[in-house]
């Protein structure tokens, strides 16, 4: 997950269209049905197109372009990796998200065996309802006005372009440029009892790994699990890394990490991770 450069096929794009082609591959009718169902219900206009394995996918795919794909990760007649590799090869379809649904979707990320033609995962333990939201963040990304973001990044031009992509989208950014000082304003809101955001007085934490300073951005994943005890939900933490290591990427996620967001940060993918988190974290 990321970006690159222009040629990367792994590029995000949103879609532009107000009847957007969403295509929903699984080998059950009853699943591909529901979230179909959902889909219609959360985005006016939009066209479901639903196919059972990667042979009828394919046909799909030949036959008209497509928006977005949710697909199972395994099929009838494949896998959701390899739709994804026929998504990539199909004509206009390099920038279109993928999405694989699976009920081990953590266990693949934190492994790192999904692909880079896999744009994101989602774990269907979530539930339809999230389902929607999240594949809505990527078709029609709606701003949700004035959500707190606490962001920590000790590189100033970085953090410039950073927050510049987050307030575009009426998020409201307290940019701090160190853990020390992203753990001290968590405290300090705690002590006071905010009201505003989320229970910790911000809606979401965006810290990168490597910091100046004593602590890193993985000491302040910590503190915030474990001295401040705030879980997923009550403050979803997005991680910024370039680091490629698996072990260290999987460490991350494990110790309590919502999602990576890996560098060099394409916008509309930091975009997309955080609203969907935000959205997540307000639902019941």
């Amino acid at each position: 997950m990321g970006s690159g450069s222009g040629s990367d096929p792994h590029r995000l794009r949103h879609v532009a269209s107000d009847s957007p082609r969403i295509m929903v591959v699984d080998g059950s009718r009853l699943v591909r049905r529901l979230i179909g169902d959902v889909l219609r219900a959360e985005l006016a206009n939009v066209e479901v197109v639903e196919c059972e394995g990667l042979a009828q996918a394919r046909a799909a795919l030949e036959a008209a372009p497509v928006d977005l794909v949710s697909t199972s990760l395994v099929l009838p007649d494949g896998d959701g990796l390899q739709l994804a590799r026929s998504v990539r090869e199909a004509a206009g379809q390099r920038y279109v998200p993928v999405i694989v649904i699976s009920g081990e979707a953590q266990s693949h990320l934190e492994m790192r065996r999904f692909t880079e033609d896999v744009t994101d995962y989602f774990d269907k333990s979530l539930g339809l309802g999230p389902l929607a939201t999240f594949i809505r963040g990527y078709v029609l990304p709606e701003p949700i006005p004035g959500a707190k973001v606490l962001y920590v990044e000790d590189s100033r031009t970085v953090a410039v372009a950073t927050r510049r992509m987050l307030q575009a989208r009426d998020m409201e950014v307290v940019h701090v440029t160190s853990a020390e000082e992203g753990l001290a304003h968590l405290r300090e809101q705690a002590g006071a009892g905010v009201d505003g955001g989320g229970v910790s007085g911000v809606d979401l934490l965006l810290t990168d790994v490597y910091l100046k300073g004593e602590m890193s951005g993985r000491d302040l994943l910590h503190a915030v699990r474990g001295e401040l005890g705030y879980g997923k939900r009550s403050l979803p933490v997005l991680v910024m890394t370039g680091d490629d290591n698996r072990i260290n990427q999987m460490g991350l996620l494990r110790e309590g990490a919502n999602d990576l967001v890996l560098k060099p940060i394409e916008e509309r993918l930091l975009v997309t991770k955080v609203l969907f988190q935000l959205r997540l974290s307000r639902l019941p």
